[in-house]
């Protein structure tokens, strides 16, 4: 599944260890009950409404994410989860900037353009002089697009929605943050659906 975010980016899934049964099975460990069709998806309700939350943690999401830099600098707060990024020291950037509309950056969009071009024109002069990528790198803005795979159990998926779905966070990565939901709520329906009820403390997802 992927889900095209700003004018550049998206949310992309990958991968998934488990799903909804996965946290059944850790939960019915503690009692060596068995699997009941009937009565799973009660129990995964339950457990989102008692706040027992560690078996939401064998269900693993592996997700391949395009975003600005500053987005990604905000995401990497969520440190319970692995990330791998492309490297500015190997690879050499395209000439891809987030522009923010006019009203997101007060009619100055033009202004920021012109500023990210004339940045990447002195990457790449320094590159072509002999410069290192990883020095040249150095000049360029933070709306820059950068690329990385996430991987996250479900807990901390939660936790990241909790913070990032919500009208508190930037705009940016509120978009990056409801895609990931989608994501989340086609894999796992009925986790998702407990989540929203007993668990998610943000303002933008629907109940």
């Amino acid at each position: 599944m992927k889900i095209k975010v700003l004018d550049k980016g998206y949310v992309e899934m990958v991968d998934l260890l488990g799903g909804d049964m996965a946290a059944v099975r850790a939960a019915r460990i503690s009692y060596m009950s068995k699997s009941d069709p009937q009565r799973d998806e009660k129990l995964i309700d339950l457990l989102a409404r008692l706040g027992h939350e560690s078996p939401f943690e064998h269900i693993v999401f592996t997700f391949y994410i395009k975003a600005p830099i500053f987005v990604a600098r905000q995401w990497m707060r969520h440190r319970i989860a692995s990330v791998n990024e492309r490297s500015g020291r190997f690879t050499e950037f395209g000439e891809e900037f987030y522009i923010p509309d006019s009203q997101r950056s007060d009619g100055s969009a033009d202004k920021m353009r012109e500023s990210m071009e004339e940045s990447f024109r002195v990457y790449r002069e320094l590159i072509s002089n002999g410069v290192k990528k990883e020095v040249a790198r150095m000049v360029l803005p933070l709306s820059l697009y950068t690329e990385w795979y996430w991987t996250v159990n479900a807990r901390s998926l939660m936790n990241f929605l909790n913070q990032r779905a919500d009208s508190h966070a930037q705009y940016e990565i509120q978009r990056y943050a409801i895609a990931v939901a989608e994501c989340f709520k086609n894999a796992c329906p009925l986790t998702y659906n407990a989540f929203l009820k007993h668990i998610y403390r943000g303002n933008l997802l629907e109940v």
